[in-house]
């Protein structure tokens, strides 16, 4: 059987919910793709906090925000303030970060995770 790859908004969740759509779905391991882990609504998404919780469940959890986030500190990937996808898909450090993920799925079920509900407003 091979691994699976999903993607996961963390949105407005109670932390017991999110764990449990995590486990509902084999998800051993997580892959942060925000570029700025934190959230001042939900605080249990804050990156230390969401860390420790998901190992207490048996989930890795990987912070992936510089190589796969949204707003990368590259000057070049923006026009105006504005991101422009393609030249941050081009970046060495987003392929290095797909790598990583490709890699994993050789071995875990994974999660992309981001903030919004939902996927198709999101970057992920």
């Amino acid at each position: 059987m091979s691994n699976q790859l999903y993607t996961i908004g963390h949105s407005n969740h109670d932390i017991d919910k999110f764990v449990a759509l995590l486990k509902g779905h084999g998800i051993n391991a997580l892959a942060d793709v925000r570029s700025m882990p934190y959230s001042r609504h939900t605080p249990h998404f804050k990156q230390k906090p969401l860390k420790s919780i998901l190992q207490r469940y048996g989930i890795r959890y990987v912070f992936l925000g510089q190589e796969l986030g949204a707003r990368p500190r590259l000057e070049s990937c923006y026009v105006h303030g504005k991101a422009l996808y393609e030249r941050i898909a081009s970046t060495e450090n987003f392929k290095q970060g797909i790598k990583r993920i490709l890699d994993g799925t050789k071995k875990l079920d994974i999660a992309l995770m981001c903030a919004e509900k939902d996927p198709i407003v999101c970057h992920r």
